[in-house]
């Protein structure tokens, strides 16, 4: 029975991930002072009451966009195949890309050699989108697709555990650094 691996890494938080949340937040203070103010307005009590629903529905509605900004991606290394999931809030979980080790033509640090490249499938699961130092990117071929990449954050585990079934060339470039 061959191993299995997994890593589970959280995504950083960014500046529009905090938008998001301040934006969720504002909208739940304006709207139900907008029907008060238009209860006072039109003298309408019932828009009053209104603004009271709509300030519950809120809360649950804030508390939602809020705890929908805490994902993490998931790497599992089960034999020669890597699978890559994102999860949403540990409520939601989506497989981003299943790949064969051994179908992987390049893996590696940076993405000095992936610029210049075109894929027509692309997972993005790095904790980090845009730290391309700490990044590995990995381009890989499916039959459905062609070429497609993935950026991811593993760590030596999940290095390890994909070692023994990757194409020679790569193991001896990522691993021995020639």
């Amino acid at each position: 029975m061959e191993g299995f691996v997994e890593q589970v890494v959280k995504r950083e938080m960014t500046a529009k991930n905090l938008m998001i949340k301040i934006m969720a937040v504002a909208l739940e203070i304006i709207l139900p002072l907008f029907f008060v103010m238009l209860a006072n307005l039109t003298s309408v009590f019932y828009l009053v009451m209104v603004g009271l629903f709509v300030f519950i529905g809120g809360l649950y509605i804030v508390w939602y966009v809020f705890t929908s900004q805490k994902v993490e991606y998931e790497y599992a290394v089960n034999g020669d195949v890597l699978d890559v999931a994102k999860i949403v809030s540990l409520r939601k979980r989506k497989r981003l890309c299943r790949v064969t080790i051994k179908d992987i033509d390049l893996l590696e640090v940076g993405d000095a050699n992936i610029q210049d490249m075109h894929f027509r499938k692309m997972a993005m699961a790095a904790k980090n989108a845009k730290n391309t130092k700490e990044n590995y990117f990995a381009v890989y071929t499916m039959p459905a697709y062609g070429k497609c990449l993935l950026v991811f954050n593993p760590n030596e585990n999940i290095l390890q555990a994909m070692k023994p079934h990757m194409k020679k060339e790569l193991m001896i470039k990522l691993f021995y650094r020639k």
